[in-house]
């Protein structure tokens, strides 16, 4: 069952990936932290986001039929669940305000749902106008 995804959730997922990166990064612009701070938080969100491409991507090629090795498998999963991992570790330690810590792990994570949603949509479409032609 490969069908177009309606206008709205392509609309929607972008507005998500958008408004997690967006906010993520004016948060970080305007944090009064050490740009070393700033570049291992900016590092993560890059690494986030494509560990989440690549496991969206091999699910998909799985469910699809296409070879994906179980290493390459298991090292998207790996690197998507560190990811927030040490999001998660950063913001533990960090001297941040809760509401501050709250505001990035939120934000981090409305960036990798919406990057998922926007590979699956892309996918979808791809796949939709292959049937057409």
């Amino acid at each position: 069952m490969n069908q177009k995804p309606s206008g709205a959730f392509i609309i929607a997922s972008w507005v998500a990936l958008g408004a997690g990166m967006a906010g993520y990064l004016i948060g970080l612009w305007k944090a009064e932290m050490l740009l070393n701070e700033k570049g291992y938080y900016f590092t993560l969100l890059m690494f986030g986001l494509f560990a989440v491409v690549s496991v969206q991507k091999s699910v998909r090629d799985r469910l699809e039929g296409i070879p994906v090795t179980d290493i390459y498998y298991g090292l998207s999963w790996f690197a998507t669940i560190l990811a927030i991992i040490l999001l998660a570790a950063g913001l533990w330690n960090a001297t941040f305000l809760p509401s501050e810590k709250g505001f990035y792990a939120f934000s981090f994570l409305l960036g990798l749902f919406g990057a998922i949603a926007v590979q699956k949509n892309t996918r979808d479409m791809q796949n939709f106008t292959k049937k057409e032609n």
